[in-house]
């Protein structure tokens, strides 16, 4: 895709909630090296609970925290090294499979073939992850043009805002599309519309309740209020 392109709006997807589901197995293959590697155990899996809530500094908090003035550079890029190579084994062997959100294809499908419409991410995975994971779905090549991911520090609000950046484009041609607080924060913050989605109602009343205007969980809706935001042709 040539990122050159002159688009005139986006849409920029969060990839866990709106686009796959998290299950255990990988949230295990996060965990996996810093036991194998760095011998780090009983962390905690909520990731509301790190300082920052962004798989690069959740990273280098928890080797600070455990290897102290010992921690280098080096330390994080064997982690992410290993990470890798632990995602591309367990899809590879089948030991991981990805999880899509239904209509996830169909909605990622349909945008791309709008005229003008870019397409990317913002999320909390670090950019091996996300590639690794979105290949797998079969959703990489629509979305790969503007990678917001973790490789580099910062709120949620900060990734989406780098991904902005990139865009060139005003932030009300933008639609964001998050399934967490940070991702409402991040869309409020950054200015563009902003689409809560989530598949459990629990975690569409917890973003209706914190202010959320535009809440779904069926990617058939959240298209049509993509296509009203951006006042997009049917």
């Amino acid at each position: 895709m040539d990122v050159t392109a002159d688009h005139s709006c986006a849409v920029i997807f969060d990839v866990d909630g709106p686009l796959l589901h998290l299950g255990k197995p990988e949230e295990d293959a996060f965990f996996a090296p810093l036991e194998r590697v760095f011998g780090i155990t009983g962390l905690s899996r909520d990731w509301d609970s790190y300082k920052v809530r962004n798989d690069h500094d959740i990273i280098h908090q928890v080797l600070d925290e455990h290897l102290g003035n010992r921690f280098q550079p080096s330390h994080y890029e064997a982690f992410v090294e290993a990470y890798d190579a632990e995602l591309r084994d367990g899809f590879s062997s089948g030991r991981l499979e990805v999880s899509i959100v239904p209509k996830a294809p169909d909605i990622v499908t349909r945008l791309a073939s709008v005229p003008k419409l870019a397409l990317g991410i913002a999320t909390a995975n670090l950019r091996c992850a996300a590639e690794i994971r979105l290949r797998e779905a079969g959703l990489w090549h629509h979305l790969s043009a503007f990678p917001g991911t973790a490789d580099k520090s910062g709120h949620k609000h900060e990734v989406l805002a780098r991904v902005i950046s990139d865009l060139g484009l005003p932030a009300d041609r933008i639609v964001f599309i998050g399934d967490n607080l940070n991702d409402l924060d991040a869309g409020h913050r950054n200015g563009t519309h902003f689409i809560g989605f989530h598949v459990h109602p629990d975690r569409r009343r917890r973003l209706t309740d914190s202010g959320a205007k535009f809440v779904t969980g069926d990617h058939d809706e959240t298209l049509a209020l993509i296509r009203r935001m951006l006042k997009l042709a049917a």
